[in-house]
């Protein structure tokens, strides 16, 4: 598929109350500007994310470019997913910035008893007292300067609370290695006007989850691309919505690193009477290029990859209709249906056929 996911390395949140805790194992990453009525007041927390360089690299190399001259042809969007909101008023903004830096991950969570100091934290980087932040808060790159970013979503009472913002010109940063303070990490924050603001009304707080999360909703950057190919080769275009779709090369099971290609026999429900030597429920045809995926997790009935016109475009060759996945972007140990979406004479249909598969660890 044109949709690959990989997941941080590392993630924590940074607290202004409490400067010199960790919470590098904690099952939540915590945004949020508030203002209690003990010192001290005003309070912040901000979520730092990082992902391996190397796997960024070689999924935009191997996967996206595969060999040819590096060109901005894909795009990369930051996903955390949320668990608990509260206090979003009308345009409650969230920025991503890259914060310059290694720092340790660390081993503790929220308001450990003792507190857990021995990873990255508001003040410092590696453990309490030891590589402390040029600004508390994380080291953001400033304007004007190699690898500044200032990336923004926004939200209201009613909109999703999820954050699934556009950061391709900080993934193609990283990339391109323009950067000149070393290691890179997103750091998500609430803009300067709606942050440690003293005597503010507002007081937002967005709870994601994070890496550590036992659920499906671990942050993740997700890469797009259209993979999508056809062929004059191609079997007839079936003309009929009175059509039946199988999924063809589908054994069930598939290890989290492998990828595969399914391919879709296509057919009239109703064909037309012809006489010929073989049986006309036999013949593939291929479906319309106006024709997607989506892969739903069967627990929870929500969709991880959704029907998308871009990135889950389905290709066609001289075997008929096919799309390829990359298992390793799907959670493992989880069970998955595949559905598909075409137009054919007009009609719009999803074709929900209990198409399932299952991603286990290698």
């Amino acid at each position: 598929m044109a949709i690959y996911k990989i997941f941080p390395t590392k993630d924590a949140t940074l607290y202004s109350a409490y400067p010199n805790m960790n919470t590098g194992i904690d099952a939540i990453l915590e945004v949020s500007s508030t203002n209690p009525s003990i010192s001290p007041s005003p309070r912040a927390a901000r979520a730092i994310l990082d992902f391996n360089e190397n796997e960024i690299v070689n999924v935009i190399n191997n996967k996206i470019i595969s060999g040819s001259t590096p060109t901005i042809n894909y795009k990369t969007y930051l996903r955390l997913y949320i668990a608990e909101a509260q206090g979003i008023n009308q345009d409650t903004t969230l920025e991503v910035r890259l914060s310059s830096g290694s720092w340790n991950n660390g081993s503790g969570q929220y308001l450990d008893s003792p507190q857990t100091t021995n990873g990255v934290s508001w003040n410092y980087k590696f453990s309490s007292g030891s590589g402390a932040w040029s600004t508390p808060g994380g080291d953001l790159r400033s304007s004007p300067g190699p690898g500044y970013v200032e990336l923004t979503q926004s939200f209201d009472t009613r909109t999703t609370k999820d954050l699934n913002l556009d950061v391709t010109t900080a993934t193609s940063m990283i990339y391109n290695n323009i950067l000149s303070m070393g290691t890179d990490s997103y750091l998500i924050k609430l803009v300067d006007s709606q942050e440690l603001i003293s005597g503010s009304e507002n007081q937002p707080e967005f709870k994601f989850f994070s890496v550590d999360t036992n659920t499906i909703y671990p942050p993740q950057l997700e890469f797009r691309w259209d993979d999508f190919s056809t062929s004059s080769n191609a079997p007839t275009e079936i003309t009929t919505s009175d059509l039946t779709i199988a999924l063809d090369e589908n054994p069930g099971i598939y290890y989290s690193e492998s990828i595969n290609r399914f391919r879709l026999n296509v057919r009239p429900t109703y064909p037309t009477r012809a006489f010929q030597t073989s049986s006309i429920y036999t013949t593939n045809h291929s479906l319309p290029t106006a024709s997607y995926y989506a892969i739903k997790d069967l627990d929870t009935d929500e969709y991880v990859v959704n029907f998308d016109t871009s990135y889950t475009k389905i290709s066609n060759d001289e075997n008929g209709s096919y799309f390829d996945v990359y298992m390793n972007g799907l959670e493992p140990e989880r069970n998955y249906k595949i559905l598909i979406q075409t137009t054919v004479d007009n009609s719009t249909m999803v074709k929900d056929e209990d198409y399932i598969f299952k991603v286990i660890n290698g």
